[in-house]
């Protein structure tokens, strides 16, 4: 199966104007599109937004039975839907299919006449992936700039973006129950015909968690999947699990080409970002070398910075914008990294611990 990327992702909401408010506001979504019961989707209110190659969907079921709406009732608000982009809907539904996925619906043609009499034709069909989360094949041909002609019609194609500061989407991390681990890595590669590239076991604090990280043949879709160990003490993987009731989509990695500059314009936007303990910087540059970034701005933004063979990797996490404190949203800029920042843990960790033992000394 051949992709060309995450597509799009559908969070299911319990109120999609409320939500894409609250994107576009803080962090420079543009609404391009939507869709209802006057585009022929009765059991719904579907906004689609864009900035950069990122396009995501909110959607709001309008009746009980609507899948958004138990979707909602079970987990709160998260990610639903994974849109891969593939060049053929059809072999990749019947190659998926056959391997295993279970049919979540066929191949269905979404077709208009766009500008200039350019035919603009999108076809999707649906596959299970983990959970109550699905994946959606999706094959464009005409403008790019369509997204589902005559069900989610598109508002304005060409938005102002002179203020985006994210890209792409650059993974998604998945987390699952205990036990979850090795048969969710092996239903995307086996199924999927991806292939792990990376897996490891973090233990710090008394909390420890495993992860695998499974890639697309492209490399352009990636998902970080990660498990709690039951032997250590309960975290923060456990805490997602038990709110969001069962496995899901932890957080949405956004790429950017300047996280300083991303960082500091979210910011002023009104986007609350996870704190970094003053200490972890006192350390950085002696942990991972010479920083590509000025460090007293790395410390004022509470940018995290890791290392791997291949270069340096940029990251900060905001607070989830949910009332379960479930999805979060992290910002990533990676100068040559290949890997996650997982070495951030165990610094971040340790700087924590030796601000509090400062404190109590003190």
């Amino acid at each position: 199966m051949n992709t060309s990327g995450i597509d799009h992702i559908e969070l299911y909401v319990g109120d999609a104007r409320q939500a894409a408010f609250y994107l576009c506001t803080a962090f420079g979504f543009k609404v391009c599109g939507q869709g209802g019961p006057e585009t022929g989707l009765e059991d719904q209110r579907s906004l689609l937004l864009r900035q950069g190659d990122i396009q995501v969907v909110l959607t709001t079921g309008l009746v009980p039975g609507h899948p958004a709406t138990e979707y909602v009732r079970r987990h709160g608000d998260g990610v639903a839907v994974i849109g891969i982009g593939v060049d053929d809907v059809g072999a990749a539904y019947r190659g998926l299919t056959e391997r295993g996925a279970e049919s979540v619906s066929p191949p269905r043609e979404y077709a208009t006449e766009g500008p200039g009499g350019q035919d603009q034709r999108v076809i999707v069909a649906e596959v299970s992936g983990f959970s109550d989360v699905t994946h959606r094949l999706v094959e464009r041909h005409g403008s790019r700039r369509a997204f589902l002609p005559g069900a989610i019609e598109v508002t304005d194609p060409e938005p102002d973006t002179d203020d985006k500061v994210l890209r792409a989407i650059d993974h998604i991390a998945i987390c699952v129950p205990a036990g979850g681990l090795t048969p969710t890595a092996r239903y995307y590669v086996d199924v999927f015909g991806f292939t792990q590239i990376f897996e490891e076991y973090v233990e710090v604090g008394g909390q420890g968690m495993d992860s695998k990280v499974v890639q697309s043949s492209s490399g352009q879709v990636t998902f970080t999947l990660i498990e709690p160990d039951p032997q250590r003490r309960p975290g923060q993987i456990d805490n997602f699990l038990t709110w969001h009731a069962g496995a899901g989509v932890q957080h949405v990695a956004f790429g950017t080409d300047d996280i300083v500059k991303a960082v500091g314009t979210l910011g002023d936007k009104g986007v609350r970002f996870l704190g970094t303990p003053s200490t972890y910087y006192d350390t950085l540059e002696e942990r991972v070398g010479h920083l590509d970034a000025p460090l007293d701005e790395l410390r004022e933004l509470g940018v995290l910075v890791d290392r791997d063979h291949w270069g340096q990797l940029l990251q900060i996490f905001t607070e989830s914008m949910h009332v379960r404190r479930t999805l979060f949203l992290e910002i990533i800029e990676r100068r040559g990294a290949l890997t996650f920042g997982s070495g951030n843990i165990k610094a971040l960790y340790e700087a924590k611990r030796g601000e509090l033992s400062g404190t109590t000394a003190g």
